[in-house]
Parts: structure tokens; sequence; C-alpha cells
């Protein structure tokens, strides 16, 4: 069953780009959290994706939330896609899909992984869900909008 909103977003530890590991537990009671899964690192739809975040990451961090990505991609392509376009914020390694497999953002269109962006509050609760594979920006503007109207 895939994650949607109201549910507690489940918990899960990861490798990142840095080499270190990232537990989505350590921003419980802290942060409120962007987790966006996307099918590759330096593909085109992939890199608009991860650029409009960058572009939007101070926003992000203005209204107490990180941003987190996450694909199958190892720890080398991500530290190589970060530092290629400069994005400051974790990319972590699923190797094997299964933490994409655990939110159900599985393949899309039967081929590819799913590119979906789920927003978890600073409780650890799903708040607002997006999936779309080819509207790129729409991942980055609805999350925004969802922060913001937390905030409130």
């Amino acid at each position: 069953m895939p994650i949607k909103v109201g549910d507690t977003a489940p918990n899960f530890t990861l490798p990142a780009q840095n080499g270190s590991t990232v537990s989505l537990q350590d921003f419980r009671g802290t942060k409120a959290v962007v987790l966006y899964f996307y099918p590759k690192d330096d593909t085109p739809g992939c890199t608009a994706e991860s650029c409009a975040f960058r572009d939007q990451y101070e926003v992000f961090k203005s209204v107490g939330a990180e941003v987190v990505g996450v694909s199958a991609d190892s720890s080398e392509s991500h530290q190589k896609f970060a530092a290629k376009y400069n994005l400051p914020f974790t990319l972590l390694t699923d190797k094997g899909d299964q933490v994409r497999k655990l939110y159900g953002a599985t393949a899309a269109f039967g081929l590819f992984p799913g590119r979906v962006t789920y927003v978890i509050d600073q409780q650890g609760v799903v708040q607002y869900v997006f999936d779309s594979m080819l509207n790129f920006k729409g991942h980055v503007e609805e999350a925004l909008k969802t922060l913001q109207q937390i905030a409130k």
C-alpha cells in the first residue's frame, strides 16, 4: 500500500552522498522534511527537478523544512550530481529500491522508478503527496504551498 496523507512516514536509514547515514527520525521534532524520490542522477527530468529544489532551498529552510532526495544511484554518483549542479541538500542512496517500495513510490508507466514527493511534518506525519513524472517544478511548488499552510 502506498503511503498517503495522514500516514506516519516510515522511518529509514540510508547512506548519503557525503558518506554519512541519514535517518528520517533524525528530523522528528525539529524539521519538516520534503522527501523526493527521483529516477536517476543527471538525467534531464531529474536535473530539472533537483535544480528547482536547489533554487528554492533557502525558502524551504525559511519555513523550517529540509529537502532530501532519494534514488538508487550510488553515493559517488550523488556526489558528482550534487557537485555538478551545486545541490545544497542531501541525496540518499536506496540500493535495491527498498525505501522506495516501502513508500509505494514505485514504477511509473511500468518502466521507470517513480517521481514522488512527500511533505512530512515535524511529527512525522505525511501532509502531502505529489506524484508526477513530467511536472518537475510542480513537486517544488506543491511542497512549498503545503509547508506554508502548515506554518500558518
